[in-house]
């Protein structure tokens, strides 16, 4: 049966692509402790992640498995998202997803029609729950009004220097996941001085801090990415990092702004 809650923090699997090296790390995050593994049918590894999925000494029924149909890799029509979603099953070795997220609202996606297959998806147990990513709040709203089932999770693009207030407090007041990917800022956390003085504070790394920072916040869970099984241990043991609430308002006091993931059509170049 699919899984009904997210872990604080997951793994994402952006750019692992090499097939070994993406089975490998799945793996042995799985047998770390981690119980949600996120990936695309856009990343081009369904097949490597579900490869560690099954070489884990991990049930398969007690690991979220996440993945996202794209608009340029199958198109958002209804028909394009019952065939991806049964594509990913088979790329990734399972009967059922426990949760299938819009990629990108953009192309031919339409609310009606696209949800509407995630929805078919649910009623058949081919799908757990319905995700969207990298939404704006008007999205939001159109999506919910045109589902029956819940909204799940959102994921978007998350960390000290895109902080996203607007989409947390949404998440929080309407109970879904916000689900934080890049949540290290492509590595640049590590040149950030506010995080920096809070590492050095606990005696703990960068990383570390800005996973825990972005865990303080309510409905908010993190998927960082790794290959390496240094970095897959020392990302889980942020979840037990309590930050103090001065450390918090040190970081939500940053007032530089830095996004990393950018493409034609985003809802944020609008207007």
């Amino acid at each position: 049966m699919p899984n009904d809650e997210l872990p604080d923090i997951g793994l994402g699997t952006w750019q692992n692509t090499d097939p070994e090296r993406c089975a490998r790390s799945v793996a042995t995050a799985l047998d770390a402790g981690y119980r949600h593994v996120d990936t695309a049918q856009h990343y081009g590894n369904e097949e490597h992640v579900g490869d560690g999925i099954a070489a884990a000494s991990v049930r398969r029924e007690e690991v979220t498995v996440a993945t996202k149909v794209h608009p340029e890799d199958t198109g958002l029509g209804y028909d394009d998202v019952l065939g991806a979603a049964a594509t990913s099953c088979d790329r990734l070795g399972v009967d059922y997803l426990d949760l299938l997220y819009v990629h990108w609202p953009v192309g031919d996606y339409e609310a009606s029609e696209t949800l509407a297959a995630l929805e078919e998806l649910v009623d058949r147990g081919t799908v757990g729950h319905i995700g969207v990513s990298n939404f704006s709040v008007d999205l939001l709203e159109e999506a919910r009004a045109a589902l029956d089932d819940p909204l799940f999770a959102h994921q978007v693009e998350m960390h000290p220097l895109l902080q996203q207030q607007e989409l947390v407090a949404y998440a929080q007041e309407h109970g879904h996941y916000l689900v934080a990917y890049s949540p290290l800022a492509r590595g640049t956390v590590t040149e950030i001085p506010e995080i920096r003085a809070v590492a050095e504070k606990h005696a703990i790394s960068e990383p570390q801090v800005s996973l825990a920072w972005l865990l303080s916040k309510d409905n908010v869970v993190v998927i960082p990415k790794s290959a390496t099984e240094a970095h897959i241990t020392a990302n889980l043991q942020a979840a037990n990092v309590e930050l103090d609430e001065e450390d918090i308002a040190a970081i939500d006091d940053i007032d530089r702004e830095k996004r990393f993931v950018e493409r034609p059509g985003a809802p944020w170049l609008d207007g």
